[in-house]
């Protein structure tokens, strides 16, 4: 592992691992290596707040700095909630949501799993009748272990949903690379395929010697013995 990757993973450690992307980035790993690879300053967080910068600063050695308010406001800690009763079941905030804490399906309901949110309120924009609200919850006065607990949790789930969706990219990308070959292969047989292939003439030989052989059975048939 390079001296950069290792420092990436450090920083990861000490994000709150919301992947809101208020930061600019999709999600908490990436803006890790934005910051490791000297690309983004380390005030770009707002659920680390204050605190999140100072320990990014402890860790790279270097002085702390105000959070950047152009990347938004520290909040207290909520969660998302949804109003069933008017959910109509589009799936835009399933695919919305960084960490598949909403589960549902297309044309029913669709609920949050509490304890998996975190708060980034990301399915909030894409819902089409407003069914979401995002609610207070006490997680900011939890036990360090619990709170670091919760981190690893929603950093587990993050990077297993971005490796499904690259797996089912790939899946798509392959199938549309077979249908294009399949489709060519038929536009342009090559000179092995197209000997395979019976020709008119062929096909009319072949009709031919049917019909010849047809009218040799009947006559056979028809001659006195």
């Amino acid at each position: 592992m390079s001296t950069t990757d290792e420092t990436t993973w450090q920083i990861d450690a000490l994000l709150p691992q919301t992947h809101c992307e208020q930061c600019g980035y999709p999600g908490c790993f990436p803006y890790a290596q934005a910051i490791a690879n000297g690309e983004a300053d380390i005030n770009q967080c707002p659920p680390g707040g204050q605190s999140g910068v100072d320990a990014l600063a402890a860790l790279l050695n270097q002085p702390s700095k105000p959070l950047n308010r152009a990347h938004g406001e520290t909040l207290p800690a909520r969660v998302a909630w949804i109003d069933e009763t008017v959910c109509i079941g589009c799936t835009k905030c399933i695919q919305a949501c960084p960490v598949d804490a909403i589960v549902g399906a297309r044309q029913l309901m669709h609920t949050v799993i509490t304890e998996a949110c975190t708060g980034c309120d990301l399915c909030l924009a894409p819902c089409p009748v407003d069914c979401i609200e995002m609610h207070p919850t006490q997680r900011d006065v939890e036990p360090v272990a619990q709170q670091q607990a919760r981190r690893d949790q929603a950093r587990r789930a993050y990077q297993n949903r971005n490796q499904r969706l690259a797996k089912r990219k790939a899946a798509q990308a392959e199938r549309r690379r077979q249908r294009r070959a399949d489709r060519h292969a038929r536009q342009n047989p090559t000179s092995a395929d197209a000997s395979a292939l019976p020709n008119r003439e062929q096909r009319r030989a072949v009709a031919q010697a049917a019909l010849e052989r047809a009218r040799e059975r009947r006559k056979a048939k028809n001659s006195p013995n």
